[in-house]
């Protein structure tokens, strides 16, 4: 059935805004949180039901060290339940910094005269996603300045000169967007370009803490971007990634926020959002944040293992803002996707030059500069699972239908398989000897834990096929 626009404006009015604060507050002023609540909250989340925002702030109150840490083994032990031990991994590739808002946390504000504005040609893109595909990378993110400039056609020509992309074995197979908030049209438009994953981060929930972050610009309107993945949704774009930057207001109010946007989500759409992000602040040009929200390291992990209960299904992604310290700390309690070799400066991965990092080319500071090898021979050594899968957005299996297969557990039959695939491709085409020889023992201890024998015997089958020259073979 062809949509017309007058249905998208029927549809457009339902998106009403969801976030009450003083609710928000509520729960976390008034709700009790004692050893024995604590312990039903983190029994009902490993069952792998969703937790509600009362349940949410009995974990946010916990206060004694020992409860803490009960949540955190249970969030570990959830994520090793629904996730096993795999570590999904993907690039940023920024592709233009010009924006319109002047956002005082970020070095891409308009009012940033010292910053140094590019977009990158078609030509550079192709460069820089030749520079990626040479190091392995498979899944990236597109980023961009919200700019007139950066259309949604503007995008879904970007994405498909990111697909069109072959260097030898090189490929990349699944493109998200961090980019603004689109009308339905808009989304429609990139959908249909075949990206994956369209990401909006709130920044903060708090609308009137809101205000005073974003002094110009479109981005003003707290509201519209709010409901702005309402209209992905409405638009048929069902896979999207919701965020909140931690340091811009009180991060207990925060992570009841986006659980409350994660609910409304399952509630209008019988679905919830593919991943969730929490940025920290960072170093970036022209910044102008009051440090008095600023989250440490330990309240850091706490609030990523209680998101981890809260949202049992809901991929969890951690930049290279962080340390690798504290990367390395945190995957164990709840995060699934990393990147990897990431620069943030236009053009960087093609250039030839070691450069320092100019801030003036960047949205912010990261703190992580280890190549994508570097980082896939630590994962390997400490056993985890990398993965480079994109199978499921492919076959379809996204929204609701990811929901399907996922909720169950059924998705880890299809995921350690695809996770074995994809790392086995990285091991013939790119990784150096050492990190081969560690990651193939992996693969095999992988495999030998696999449940069902019939899919053990078809994933080593596939493996030499893959030694042999055969590419992109999935389940």
């Amino acid at each position: 059935m062809k949509f017309k626009p007058e249905q998208y404006r029927i549809k457009d009015q339902r998106m009403k805004p969801f976030i009450d604060p003083e609710e928000i507050w509520d729960y976390i002023n008034k709700t009790e949180s004692t050893p024995e609540r604590v312990r039903e909250v983190i029994a009902k989340s490993l069952n792998k039901e969703r937790l509600n925002l009362e349940e949410t702030a009995v974990l946010i109150n916990a206060k004694d060290p020992e409860l803490i840490e009960e949540i955190k083994q249970g969030a570990k032990t959830l994520k090793e339940k629904v996730y096993g031990n795999r570590i999904v991994l993907f690039a940023p590739l920024y592709v233009g910094n010009r924006c319109m808002n002047n956002c005082k946390y970020c070095g891409f504000r308009s009012t940033n005269k010292e910053a140094e504005r590019k977009t990158l040609s078609d030509q550079e893109l192709v460069h820089e996603v030749e520079a990626l595909e040479d190091n392995g990378q498979k899944r990236l993110i597109l980023v961009y300045g919200e700019h007139r400039d950066y259309s949604p056609e503007f995008i879904a020509d970007n994405v498909r000169t990111v697909y069109n992309v072959k260097k030898g074995n090189g490929e990349i197979r699944r493109v998200n967007i961090n980019a603004a908030p689109l009308d339905i049209d808009g989304f429609r438009t990139v959908k249909e370009a075949g990206i994956g994953t369209y990401q909006v981060f709130q920044e903060t929930y708090h609308p009137e803490e809101y205000k005073k972050y974003h002094l110009g610009g479109k981005k003003k309107d707290f509201d519209y971007r709010l409901t702005s993945l309402d209209r992905a949704q409405e638009a048929g774009l069902d896979d999207v990634g919701i965020g909140a930057l931690f340091g811009l207001y009180d991060w207990r109010y925060e992570v009841l926020a986006m659980v409350r946007h994660t609910n409304h989500f399952e509630a209008c759409y019988n679905v919830g959002p593919h991943t969730l992000s929490f940025p920290r602040i960072q170093d970036a040009s022209a910044i102008d944040v009051d440090p008095k929200y600023m989250v440490n390291d330990e309240e850091f992990v706490k609030l990523i293992a209680i998101l981890r209960l809260a949202v049992p299904y809901t991929g969890m992604i951690l930049t290279a803002r962080e340390s690798a310290k504290v990367r390395s700390e945190v995957m164990e309690f709840g995060v699934s996707q990393i990147d990897g070799g990431t620069k943030l400066e236009l053009g960087a991965y093609h250039a030839s030059r070691n450069e320092e990092q100019n801030l003036n080319r960047e949205q912010f500071a990261i703190n992580d500069n280890r190549s994508l090898g570097e980082i896939i021979d630590e994962l390997v050594e400490n056993e985890y699972l990398p993965s480079f899968c994109t199978a499921c957005y492919r076959l379809g299996r996204t929204g609701e239908h990811f929901m399907e297969f996922s909720v169950p557990g059924f998705i880890k039959r299809f995921c350690t398989p695809n996770a074995i695939l994809t790392l086995s491709e990285y091991l013939v085409d790119y990784a150096k000897p050492e990190t081969a020889e560690k990651a193939w023992k992996v693969i095999d201890k992988e495999i030998n834990g696999l449940d069902d024998d019939k899919v053990a015997s078809q994933v080593r089958e596939r493996v030499e096929k893959i030694k042999e020259g055969e590419r992109d073979l999935y389940f």
